[in-house]
């Protein structure tokens, strides 16, 4: 009985995940041109943290990025920098000390897969 338990939750846990990396992928295949330039951000939450995730991710961690250098980031996805630069503090993605930009821990970020 206890296996059974254990297997039925694991199926459901890979079923969840699997449903969230289509959910990824999809929004990433709407939101992106196929050079991987951004259309424009979503305005729903979730998707708009998929997105910001997926721009980060070429961003190294344990890095500091000067404010121009995070802008000509942004610029080889969107023209915005700016907006898409304050949606990454925002949404706890880096920190900025003095013009000084650094990606903030994982851990920090808001997390668009434990939304609803």
């Amino acid at each position: 009985m206890n296996r059974e338990l254990n297997a039925n939750q694991e199926i459901k846990k890979q079923t969840s995940e699997s449903k969230q990396q289509a959910l990824q992928n999809s929004v990433i295949r709407n939101f992106f041109t196929a050079e991987g330039k951004l259309k424009h951000l979503p305005a729903q939450y979730k998707k708009k943290l998929i997105v910001l995730h997926h721009l980060v991710t070429g961003l190294e961690s344990e890095r500091t990025y000067t404010e121009k250098e995070i802008n000509e980031y942004i610029k080889s996805f969107h023209e915005d920098y700016a907006t898409i630069r304050r949606e990454f503090i925002i949404h706890g993605l880096m920190n900025r000390k003095l013009e000084i930009y650094e990606l903030n821990p994982k851990e920090q970020w808001n997390r668009w897969d434990d939304l609803i």
